[in-house]
């Protein structure tokens, strides 16, 4: 029974190697192949690379790469490529544009409201004091013991 566990063990590991060791490419394009694997997101995996995902889709896409490098495509025309059949999501660096203005500078945004509204509410709470929430009578009180503390001081 262990020996049959150890076997599946070794059989997953084995095929657990990340496709892109898997898919070689001549010396003449192999920097360009991590290159463009590095612009390319997963679209599986969302916040991986190309080179970094191990999903089916991913190692299609890797593939393709492989293909269109030794068809002889630029690196432009792999990405356009890419860009136009999967749109701009599939680039992890997406272009700016009217469609992704939101994507390029909403964190941004965001963090500008989330200061501002910090600093409204700071303001508007050191304004309340405790002794304008005290009627007329508390107050005079409060007045009244602060005077006798500071002529105690002296």
């Amino acid at each position: 029974m262990i020996q049959k566990l150890i076997t599946v063990f070794v059989l997953i590991t084995a095929f657990s190697i990340t496709y892109a060791e898997m898919i070689t490419v001549g010396p003449e394009h192999e920097e360009r192949f991590h290159e463009i694997l590095e612009e390319l997101r997963c679209l599986v995996c969302q916040n991986q690379t190309l080179a970094d995902s191990s999903s089916e889709l991913a190692n299609d896409l890797r593939v393709e790469v492989k293909e269109m490098l030794e068809k002889g495509a630029t690196n432009k025309e792999i990405i356009t490529f890419m860009s136009d059949r999967y749109g701009d999501f599939v680039l992890y660096k997406p272009p700016l544009k009217p469609r992704t203005i939101l994507l390029w500078f909403g964190p941004f945004l965001l963090l500008i409201g989330g200061v501002l509204t910090a600093l409204l509410i700071i303001r508007k709470r050191s304004k309340i004091t405790v002794v304008d929430s005290l009627d007329e009578k508390a107050q005079q009180k409060l007045k009244d013991l602060l005077d006798d503390s500071d002529k105690n001081k002296d």
